[in-house]
């Protein structure tokens, strides 16, 4: 059994295969009761509550399952509205399902670098667990979804969180994660690791909005199992400025025709460094994954997107999209799909394309009326509008109206 303890302590300084290194000491670690629970999202102040709508929060809550926030260490509300999903804070799961332990750190490794060690210390040593438990229950199909959001509050700190989701069998279940800061922050690091199970004929959808400071470090790890017959989808969307990123999800489709589907929005801004990816270990007989990205570039950003697709048993098939927009001769975008085949009869593929906007579509635009500007603005948010698949009416209208709300003032 893995003793995760050990394994972190000796991984607390490893740097990460991917992306600029950071010093974590730099940033400071913050009492997890520092800030008051609260009964209803929609009593923080009006400042945070207009961060939290540009990242698809509804203080309202008329259509969500529940609601969970965590300002810095604290989880300061977790409130479920559905009796087909569980939702509650990380430690109050643990005092309630014993099992719960045995999902822990199985689907992302606590010796991965120093930012999965560092989190598993908190816990371990200090039994500070900081993030958020959802479940659906088997058989239930909850069309509404589970918002959460991670907000950094404070200035230098490093706000840690460990989230576990298991949709149970032949459940449904949909999440919206937002995460921001406070107007006042300009400097922190943020460390989310999260883990995905689904069980057989399980369905999670899954949209992030990132709009974080522009000096703020951001470090995600996430990993995800499938089942047989379970269907992932992973929305991510970041068009603000941020000083690094580095995330590549894995999803693990060890089931029978499981299926992973990620689809990534990124803009760079100013002097951002954006290194996203998505890879998917195709391991299950019938198992399929699309990893298809947009991103485009601006000012001195830079960006890597990243692809990898593994299959190691025969009748797997994956295909690798990723398309990009050079906006300025200071920025740059690195395309890196990679098509990893170790079995005969799979069927994987991609493309990558990357160039500048045709001068053509500009000059179209401008001789009907719209300034240069305008139809900059206009071909890029045509660019990066994405089609959502597999996602309810209801729900897919909501990605929708992220995406477009995001895209606001490009």
């Amino acid at each position: 059994m893995r003793n995760v303890l050990q394994d972190a302590e000796r991984a607390k300084n490893k740097k990460a295969a991917l992306g600029q290194d950071i010093t974590i000491e730099n940033f400071t670690k913050e009492d997890k009761s520092a800030h008051e629970l609260i009964d209803d999202i929609g009593d923080v102040n009006k400042k945070t509550k207009d961060t939290l709508l540009k990242v698809g929060i509804d203080t309202d809550e008329s259509e969500r399952a529940g609601s969970f926030l965590q300002f810095d260490q604290s989880n300061v509300l977790s409130n479920p509205l559905s009796d087909s999903v569980e939702l509650m804070n990380l430690g109050s799961a643990l005092d309630k399902h014993s099992w719960l332990k045995d999902y822990m750190w199985s689907a992302v490794k606590p010796d991965s670098d120093k930012y999965t060690a560092r989190t598993a210390l908190r816990e371990q040593e200090e039994e500070e667990y900081s993030g958020y438990f959802v479940r659906s229950l088997p058989g239930t199909k909850e069309i509404y979804p589970i918002q959460t959001c991670m907000f950094i509050a404070d200035e230098n700190v490093m706000q840690t969180a460990h989230n576990i989701v298991i949709a149970e069998e032949n459940s449904e279940l949909h999440l919206i994660t937002g995460c921001a800061t406070g107007e006042d922050v300009a400097s922190a690091l943020h460390v989310g690791v999260s883990e995905f199970f689904l069980k057989p004929g399980a369905k999670i959808t899954f949209t992030m909005v990132h709009n974080w400071a522009e000096q703020v470090e951001v470090r995600p790890r996430t990993g995800i199992r499938l089942g047989d017959d379970s269907t992932y989808i992973n929305n991510y969307i970041l068009t603000s400025p941020v000083k690094t990123i580095q995330s590549y999800p894995t999803a693990y489709c060890d089931g029978k025709n499981s299926r992973a589907v990620f689809q990534s929005i990124q803009s760079g801004q100013k002097d951002s460094i954006l290194d996203v990816g998505s890879r998917a270990i195709l391991n299950g007989d019938g198992s399929a994954a699309e990893v298809i990205s947009r991103a485009v570039s601006n000012d001195e950003s830079q960006i890597y997107s990243r692809g990898h697709l593994a299959g190691f048993v025969p009748n797997v098939r994956g295909h690798l999209e990723c398309h990009g927009l050079v906006l300025s001769d200071d920025s740059s975008i690195y395309a890196v799909p990679e098509l990893e085949a170790s079995a005969a009869n799979l069927e994987m593929s991609h493309e990558a394309a990357v160039g500048k906007i045709d001068e053509d579509e500009i000059y179209y635009l401008t001789s009907r009326g719209l300034t240069e500007e305008e139809a900059t603005s206009m071909i890029v948010r045509g660019f990066l509008s994405m089609d959502i698949t597999g996602l309810p009416d209801e729900l897919a209208k909501e990605t929708q109206r992220m995406i477009d709300l995001s895209l606001e003032g490009m």
